[in-house]
């Protein structure tokens, strides 16, 4: 088949978790398809580091957006009901581009990843297309503004709303939905939209994330994320104020190493506490997991999948995760990782650990082969193979409800993009938005 891909950003090269998803159903579906990658970079920088994906792909389209006019963009929807993120994730360049990719080669099949890119393809008829939403981002967004101080709460709330009833209309314009974890599913298939759905979840490669014959160091402690990113930020503030002093005061020798780039000034300031390191940017986080005694993954906002446990566990590393972290691993607490929901527990989860090198060891064990048996990129992709089955068949059944040109615009299904934007602007498109 010949395969249209649109991502939100450009997956190569997979060091984050936005792109390490998408690259690998891009690479796994190169083994058998013609593929088209259409996504956007941040600067020239990344964009030349993307070029590297023509190894992965057929064909690929990049296009670099300026952070100030894609900001301008989001703030102009404020007043509307679109979507600040769609704002922030559009470009006129890449939006022509794809028309003219799709008025010009004969797809058998659109794919997208995540929900603030689906509207470059909400108007197309006449190809199967499914939108891989990953997380649903509408709940990521309204648990953020439990966790922020007025009027910015009000702010995320607000998103939020306008996220979750778009998710549910670009669902309605698709012919199959998928998320990541069954939690994710769950959510977008309380959307009960008549629109098909599944999950596939994501992998981990177990031979890259293997673990090492070096002893670890049963003092130290890490946490690995990107410390510019305000859900890893907020735990790590909670578990510095909450659990590690206690832990340093049962053990004085303890250290925490806040390893990720990108660190704001306030993660900064927590290496001023006894025993904590802020690394910054590392050129690999492996060796430091494997030096660690364990993981921590405290997460109080965490949708869908988090990369970082998956790796700890492939690693041989044990992770003691929030109970909502832990939701997002096709894993047994208590059988292959621990997980708390308060400081007591968290404290006593973490020197379980520390104190028993016999169940250090079975944690070990058991979470490496979990992910070898539930999180192998291999067995991901049959998911994913046995999902784009099901929805080109019934497709080609002539169940879909999209019976028209891939050329044609329903004007009633795209939001404005590029159009000024008014407090009372409708939600709809003509194709001159598009341009």
């Amino acid at each position: 088949m010949k395969i249209l891909y649109v991502c939100h950003r450009f997956p190569f090269p997979p060091r984050r978790g936005g792109k390490i998803r998408p690259f690998n159903m891009i690479r796994h579906l190169h083994q058998s398809h013609e593929v088209t990658v259409a996504s956007l970079a941040r600067s020239p920088d990344e964009a030349e580091e993307a070029r590297g994906i023509a190894a992965h792909c057929t064909d690929f389209e990049i296009y670099t957006v300026r952070a100030p006019l894609q900001v301008a963009r989001m703030v102009v929807r404020l007043p509307t009901r679109v979507p600040s993120s769609i704002g922030y994730f559009h470009s006129r360049m890449l939006a022509r581009r794809i028309d003219t990719l799709l008025a010009t080669r004969k797809f058998d099949l659109v794919i997208v990843h995540c929900s603030s890119v689906a509207h470059y393809v909400a108007h197309v008829r006449g190809i199967p297309k499914i939108l891989d939403f990953g997380d649903m981002d509408s709940q990521k967004w309204l648990e953020y503004a439990r966790f922020k101080r007025f009027p910015l709460n009000a702010g995320y709330w607000l998103e939020g709303r306008k996220l979750l009833a778009e998710e549910k209309r670009l669902a309605g314009r698709f012919d199959f939905c998928t998320a990541t974890t069954r939690l994710e599913w769950e959510t977008l298939d309380g959307y009960a939209t008549g629109t098909p759905t599944d999950w596939f979840p994501n992998g981990v490669d177990s031979d890259y994330f293997s673990p090492s014959a070096e002893p670890y160091d049963p003092n130290l402690i890490a946490f690995v994320g990107r410390m510019d990113y305000y859900p890893n930020q907020q735990c790590m503030f909670e578990f510095c104020a909450d659990v590690w002093p206690s832990l340093r005061k049962r053990r004085p020798g303890l250290r925490l190493a806040i390893v990720g780039a990108d660190p704001a000034p306030a993660v900064r300031r927590l290496a001023q506490l006894p025993g904590v390191e802020v690394t910054g940017s590392v050129p690999d986080v492996r060796p430091w997991l494997r030096r660690s005694a364990l993981t921590v993954a405290p997460l109080n906002i965490a949708r869908g999948t988090q990369n970082k446990i998956l790796e700890a566990m492939s690693l041989g590393v044990p992770v003691v995760a929030s109970d909502l972290a832990a939701k997002g691993v096709d894993a047994v607490p208590g059988e292959h990782l621990l997980s708390a929901g308060t400081a007591p527990e968290y404290e006593t989860a973490i020197v379980r650990i520390l104190d028993d090198a016999t169940e250090r060891a079975r944690l070990s064990r058991a979470g490496r082969e979990r992910m070898h048996t539930h999180h192998a990129w291999s067995r991901s992709m049959a998911r994913l193979d046995a999902i784009i089955e099901r929805c080109v068949d019934t497709y080609r059944a002539g169940r879909s409800r999209n019976e028209f040109s891939p050329s044609v615009t329903d004007v009633e299904a795209t939001p404005m993009i590029d159009a000024p934007v008014r407090v009372d602007a409708p939600l709809r498109a003509d194709a001159a938005a598009n341009r």
